[in-house]
Order: structure tokens, then C-alpha cells, then sequence
């Protein structure tokens, strides 16, 4: 059974720190691509990172977040730096087989989410 379990999740002050981490089980982690995905209240689920042979950014948090993976832990991390109140949301940790030199960002190509994890910006 798969699963992927997000956590790291808080209330950080405007300009603050955060780091996740998605910790998988139950697949080939090595060879599935990564990517986080946030969803804000009253609006879709948005692309953020996504990591496999390449990185990728959605344009609202590159230069602020970094992903990395370690597939000896079979984890995802996302750090992100100089949070902002727009980057409230749930942060979802997904897996495709799709991809492994591609730019996937659509949710319909993920095959595996976690539950979530809950972050919040304010001052």
C-alpha cells in the first residue's frame, strides 16, 4: 500500500521559514516524480515543485522555495523562505510515473497524494 505522509506544516510570521517533508512508502520512490501542490480555500489545487531527473517552479515561489528529494529516505523536502500571506494553503505531496525528464504540473497525472499539510502566513 502506498502512502505518503506530509509534515511540517504551521503558522509562520510574513517573511518566515518553513521546511516540509513528504515521506513515502509502499512504491519505487526513485524512480517517481515529485511534486508539491497547494491548494488555497475557494481556489484549485496549484502546481509549486516538482523534482525528478530536473527541478521545476511555478512562478509565484521560485528564488523563495527549494525542492530536494533524498531517495535513500524516500522523502520529498520543500523549503520555503520569505513566506508571504498568499502562500496560505494545504501543501500536498504527490507521485507520478509520468515524466522523469518532463515538466508534469497537471493533478490528473499523479498517481499518489498525501493527506496534506496545513500552512499559514500572517503577521
Amino acid at each position: 500500500q502506498v502512502q505518503l505522509a506530509e509534515s511540517g506544516g504551521r503558522w509562520v510570521q510574513t517573511g518566515g521559514s518553513l521546511r516540509l517533508s513528504c515521506a513515502a512508502s509502499g512504491l519505487a520512490f526513485s524512480a517517481y516524480t515529485m511534486t508539491w501542490f497547494r491548494q488555497a480555500p475557494g481556489k484549485e489545487r496549484e502546481f509549486v515543485a516538482q523534482v525528478n531527473a530536473f527541478i521545476y517552479y511555478s512562478d509565484s515561489v521560485r528564488g523563495r522555495f527549494t525542492i530536494s528529494r533524498d531517495n535513500t529516505l524516500n522523502t520529498v523536502y520543500l523549503q520555503m523562505n520569505s513566506l508571504k500571506p498568499e502562500d496560505t494553503a494545504v501543501y500536498y505531496c504527490a507521485a507520478s510515473r509520468l515524466g522523469r525528464y518532463s515538466f508534469v504540473p497537471h493533478t490528473d497525472d499523479y498517481d499518489y497524494w498525501g493527506q496534506g499539510t496545513q500552512v499559514t502566513v500572517s503577521s
